[in-house]
């Protein structure tokens, strides 16, 4: 073990780290379509919700060597990440020579089964005015009267819970082309000007949801090996295993309205 953790050094050394580029275009029209009780809250929104761009990173010479070479798809962006700050130098002497090196157990790729969206994933905020006593209309609309946080999550434990989300997102995103979020917030004070009429004799109630986007599919596992064999370099993937999974991803900025008006308290 000692002489082959001596080869890996020799034949390993850091690279330039290559970032992930965002691309921060024109944004996509929606696949998805959006109710007319739902609302887009991100100009209105007292809370700055930070934007969560799909991640577009560029494999670099080796790592695209190295993808191409797996039997399993590779989109884990953190293992394609390590693969880009990694270089191997061909070497004179290194005929003859073998390594096979351990890089650990790595979720390598997520398929999405399933994506749909509730609108009424969380109530964030009601709205109330009596108008019992009026003898004309009155006009209500939305205030926050609370900051809101609004947390998803996936739906089970699963190994690098971390990974995971991100590729599930990524797969969501793509397919929505709504801006999702793991969490977003809702800021007091929050206000939009659509307006609700409530009739005499009645009270008028105007209920505020946080929408989220509900994922499901199957993630696949494998141990990943670096194998050398001279100047050649692949990857091998073994002990493969899958696991469905679904995670609740809130969509950010946007608010589903749900109005009633009753002559009694409800």
């Amino acid at each position: 073990m000692k002489h082959v953790f001596m080869c890996f050094l020799f034949f390993f050394t850091l690279a330039v780290p290559f970032n992930a580029l965002a691309n921060k275009s024109s944004a996509p029209q929606a696949s998805v379509k959006i109710p007319s009780s739902v609302i887009d809250i991100s100009k209105e929104n007292t809370y700055p919700n930070a934007t969560q761009d799909l991640p577009r990173l560029q494999p670099s010479e080796l790592a695209k060597t190295l993808l191409d070479t797996s039997k399993i798809s590779i989109e884990n962006l953190d293992l394609i990440r390590m693969f880009n700050e990694t270089s191997i130098s061909n070497a004179p002497l290194a005929v003859g020579y073998r390594a096979k090196i351990y890089l650990g157990q790595w979720p390598l790729n997520y398929e999405s089964m399933e994506t749909t969206v509730n609108w009424e994933y969380q109530q964030i905020n009601r709205n109330f005015h009596d108008n019992r006593g009026g003898n004309t209309f009155h006009q209500m609309s939305y205030h926050q009267d609370t900051q809101k946080i609004i947390q998803g999550g996936l739906t089970a434990p699963i190994k690098n819970a971390e990974d995971v989300k991100k590729m599930m997102m990524s797969k969501a995103m793509e397919k929505t082309h709504l801006p999702l979020a793991f969490q977003t917030v809702v800021g007091y004070g929050t206000k939009h000007s659509r307006v609700y009429s409530i009739s005499p004799r009645n009270l008028g109630y105007l209920n505020a949801y946080a929408p989220a986007v509900n994922e499901k599919g199957k993630v696949t596992f494998g141990e990943v090996y670096l194998v050398l064999k001279g100047n050649q370099r692949k990857l091998m993937i073994k002990n493969v295993t899958s696991q469905g999974i679904g995670a609740w991803i809130p969509i950010q900025d946007h608010v589903s309205f749900g109005f009633m008006t009753s002559p009694n308290p409800r």
